[in-house]
């Protein structure tokens, strides 16, 4: 933590959707014992308790005397009507968000078939979680930030949305779509103080690989063969790191390899 300048972050209440694991979880606890309020919303009602009891023991561990205000919020992006309905379940007292961290749909990418072989259902559950949730919740707290004249928006893209491979045709689409959405988001709030971030991650060991071959957890494993990934904690430090520049400084973009990696396809494995 001595590489932040925490106190940027004291008090500042941070919205964190797909907050019940994975990176989600892992910027969650870092926001805690910065000093910040944190919300997390999720799906899984067991886990995201257990992520917040989690916040509340790190933030009295750090010995932060500001923040430690936790909530959390059951809801799934893909649905509308739950996106709709977010801001009211917050509580009056953390309503006044300052970040928004758009996370779910990071590790939701199903199956690696090939475009023709793709079955619906994936298809509409990609775009459902990873495009256009993350939309309609940026649509409110952007209205939220406009009427306080400040805010940060941080959607979590990945390299899919800089680089196409095979078997990933619709989860890079989904990606570049993000992208393209953060670029726009980026120019259209030129002429305010909210800043606006897109992190890109490439290969990290979370849930995404168990997703992506259907709970084949042996398979998962091959993908990192060889090589070390990133962990979801390195990511966070990067969200928390983006988060406590100086109020005039926007970080627009921030693509994060591990160091056997270059390209979405370009990874060194050492030999066996």
């Amino acid at each position: 933590m001595s590489l932040f300048n925490v106190s940027r972050l004291l008090g500042k209440t941070v919205l964190i959707t797909g907050a019940s694991s994975g990176i989600g979880a892992a910027t969650a606890l870092l926001f805690a014992k910065a000093g910040s309020n944190v919300i997390l919303v999720a799906r899984r009602a067991d886990a995201l308790k257990s992520v917040a009891d989690a916040c509340v023991a790190a933030h009295k561990e750090s010995g932060v005397t500001q923040g430690g205000k936790f909530a959390t919020i059951q809801a799934d992006v893909a649905d509308k009507e739950q996106v709709a309905s977010i801001l009211d379940k917050i509580p009056s007292d953390l309503r006044a968000v300052d970040v928004l961290v758009n996370n779910a749909g990071q590790v939701f990418v199903k199956g690696i078939e090939h475009i023709g072989d793709i079955a619906d259902i994936d298809v509409e559950g990609m775009f459902a979680t990873n495009v256009l949730g993350l939309i309609r919740l940026t649509q409110i707290f952007v209205k939220e930030f406009k009427a306080r004249n400040s805010g940060h928006v941080i959607n979590l893209g990945s390299v899919a949305g800089r680089e196409a491979y095979a078997g990933g045709g619709i989860y890079c689409a989904t990606k570049f779509a993000v992208s393209a959405f953060n670029g726009s988001l980026l120019k259209e709030l030129v002429n305010t103080p909210i800043r606006v971030t897109e992190i890109q991650p490439g290969m990290v060991e979370t849930e995404f690989s168990i997703v992506r071959f259907r709970g084949d957890t042996d398979r998962a494993k091959t993908v990192y063969d060889g090589m070390q990934p990133l962990v979801a904690s390195d990511i966070a430090e990067e969200i928390l790191w983006v988060a406590s520049r100086p109020p005039h400084v926007n970080i627009a973009e921030m693509l994060i390899f591990p160091v056997n990696q270059a390209g979405a396809g370009v990874v060194y494995r050492a030999p066996k």
